[in-house]
């Protein structure tokens, strides 16, 4: 199997999960993450980047299995402080996790680009791959709800995705461009697929298509981009996904998911369960078991996802 490079473009855990099974597939120094920096929020004077972060422990070895999300091992001594003297406690950041925060906020104020922050973070922890956020500057997911217009976290964590969806868009800085680094990544001759990972397409890779530049440069890529569904028989492994998509009033499908990335993809893997679905998609596709609750499963996706890239023209 031929890898000089492949790009994943993903947020969340599901899309972590697929980048996990990329990372162990290919050799060291062959993947390259863009991540969505949407979730990225401001949090008791720190600057909070989860889905850069949840890539940064899933393929490092210190992901919070149970959780989800944050680090393993992980005390929260300093939470029940901040409770104790009444601070704002409905986003908890671990011990250990804090840490990284801290570290970025500090960084960041000293005015070194967050790519660099995460590039030095992905060096620390022994990392062989390239994580790159999807913009230096603030592009921010707001959802429009029937509770008014919320945050990401406020809507996804505070609220837990209770209220009733009604749309959701990009709050972009001026200055806002698909960060260089990235846009050479998908525009590279010798990258060989670009994989878009099955994260929630309207909160997780939206806010990159969003970013001024990025879906065009998806667009100019040579290699062949192919979307991975995050649906299976209708219902999301995990997360709000159908939800949401039900609230926008479109069907929870995996077609549905196939046409949002009409004019982006060149191939869709559909999970193995939805075979009856494939004879609908206007795009070439291709049936796999997609379920990922295991590393084997992940290492068997992330193949079935290149070896089907490799076939397109």
């Amino acid at each position: 199997m031929s890898t000089e490079r492949v790009v994943a473009i993903c947020g969340g855990i599901g899309g972590a999960k697929l980048a996990l099974g990329l990372y162990r597939l290919l050799p060291p120094r062959a993947l390259t993450l863009i991540v969505n920096t949407g979730d990225d929020f401001e949090h008791l004077g720190l600057h909070v980047s989860p889905d850069i972060d949840t890539c940064l422990y899933t393929l490092s070895g210190l992901a919070n299995q149970e959780l989800g999300w944050g680090r393993a091992d992980e005390s929260w001594n300093f939470m029940a402080a901040l409770k104790s003297i009444g601070g704002d406690t409905w986003f908890r950041l671990g011990d250990r996790d804090l840490a990284l925060h801290v570290e970025r906020t500090r960084q960041l104020a000293s005015g070194r680009p967050l790519s660099a922050v995460i590039a030095g973070f992905a060096d620390r922890l022994g990392l062989n791959a390239e994580i790159l956020p999807m913009s230096e500057a603030p592009v921010r997911t707001l959802v429009d709800t029937d509770e008014g217009l919320l945050g990401f976290q406020d809507y996804f964590v505070r609220r837990r995705c209770a209220p009733r969806v009604r749309s959701i868009s990009f709050d972009t800085a001026p200055d806002a461009t698909i960060q260089p680094r990235a846009r050479a990544a998908l525009l590279a001759p010798d990258t060989t697929a670009i994989i878009i990972c099955p994260s929630n397409p309207y909160l997780s890779i939206d806010p990159l298509l969003a970013v001024p530049g990025f879906a065009e440069a998806l667009k100019g890529a040579t290699a062949p981009v192919i979307a991975v569904s995050p649906i299976i028989g209708g219902s999301a492994v995990k997360g709000p996904t159908a939800k949401i998509m039900q609230e926008l009033g479109v069907e929870p499908s995996a077609a549905t998911v196939a046409a949002h990335y009409a004019g982006l993809i060149d191939g869709f893997l559909l999970d193995e369960r939805d075979v009856a679905l494939a004879a609908e998609l206007s795009i070439p596709t291709r049936t796999a078991d997609t379920l990922m609750t295991t590393l084997d499963d992940r290492i068997r996706v992330a193949r079935a996802a290149l070896e089907w890239a490799y076939q397109l023209p």
